[in-house]
């Protein structure tokens, strides 16, 4: 994520708190519930078939903690906004075929702030991840290992419950990140409307973070 400057007093945290985003109920939380051992720094995503777990994530920036359960949210061309919730699981060799699952909710609204619908998400398939370089900024980790998370950029279809198809592209960058082309937050499609432009993270808001873990 992008470190920013939070306030006087999360002077020791301000480096971490825009490095990470969140899902509320994410249907990977059961499965993924214990917290793995420390991988080494040097992991490859293109090396091997690691399984990582992505998550949108909430910040308690009062402790430096992230957790799972946070909301992201892109707009369209038009100003119509996307928020979702989220999580899941998958392999990280490309051109194999992958163990892919997770998913969250979403809910539209147009450019005014109208709601236009809302419902839950599945991932239906994976394709591509990237993982880049970068150290997890925060003092605490609730979803696993922090020797364990890592930056990079996942790209998975999805399909929603009212019967439309899409894609999710889910992209972390955590503090040090030496790429200042990886953003943090989230753009996904939804039918014929693509919701591009990401929301930035912000100081001292819990929303549009995002973190990958290494779980196997």
């Amino acid at each position: 994520m992008n470190a920013r400057t939070l306030s006087a007093g999360l002077a020791g945290i301000g480096l971490i708190s825009l490095a990470l985003g969140c899902e509320r109920k994410d249907p990977a939380s059961t499965m993924m519930a214990s917290r793995p051992a420390g991988l080494s720094p040097s992991f490859s995503a293109s090396a091997s078939n690691h399984h990582m777990r992505w998550d949108l994530i909430s910040i308690d920036f009062g402790t430096g903690t992230a957790s799972a359960g946070g909301v992201a949210s892109a707009r369209a061309n038009d100003g119509a906004k996307i928020t979702l919730t989220g999580s899941g699981a998958y392999r990280s060799n490309p051109g194999n075929a992958q163990d892919v699952t997770g998913g969250g909710t979403w809910q539209t609204f147009d450019a005014s702030g109208g709601a236009t619908g809302s419902g839950s998400y599945t991932v239906t398939g994976f394709v591509s991840f990237t993982v880049a370089p970068g150290t997890f900024p925060l003092p605490h980790d609730n979803i696993g290992n922090p020797a364990d998370a890592r930056p990079g950029l996942l790209v998975v279809q999805i399909a929603y419950s009212d019967g439309s198809d899409g894609t999710l592209v889910v992209s972390c960058n955590f503090a040090g990140t030496a790429t200042a082309d990886v953003f943090e937050g989230i753009t996904a499609s939804k039918g014929r409307t693509d919701f591009w432009n990401r929301a930035a993270p912000a100081p001292g808001v819990d929303a549009n973070r995002t973190a990958f873990h290494v779980i196997d």
